[in-house]
């Protein structure tokens, strides 16, 4: 019985060696030069400015006044408010 044991932790050492190398691999392809990171915060930087400016807000394009889009009732009116 001890050599199943023995197999057991073989395998187990096993997976985990693939595990890292993978993640080694995965960590290299995804890293980024100081460049690559800044162009890409810079970037992110104007596009963020570019939707405020336009008047969309960053929380799903709530209107400016705290309504949403097709929130009015029949006639016109907001919700809640007498005509």
């Amino acid at each position: 019985m001890r050599w199943w044991k023995i197999l057991g932790l073989a395998g187990v050492a096993g997976v985990a060696a693939t595990g890292v190398v993978i993640a080694r691999a995965e960590r290299r392809r995804q890293a980024y030069t100081p460049d690559e990171i800044r162009t890409r915060l810079r970037a992110r930087l104007e596009e963020a400015s570019a939707r405020e400016a336009s008047g969309v807000a960053a929380a799903g394009g709530a209107l400016p006044g705290g309504g949403a889009a097709g929130s009015a009732a029949p006639g016109g009116e907001a919700p809640g408010q007498a005509p």
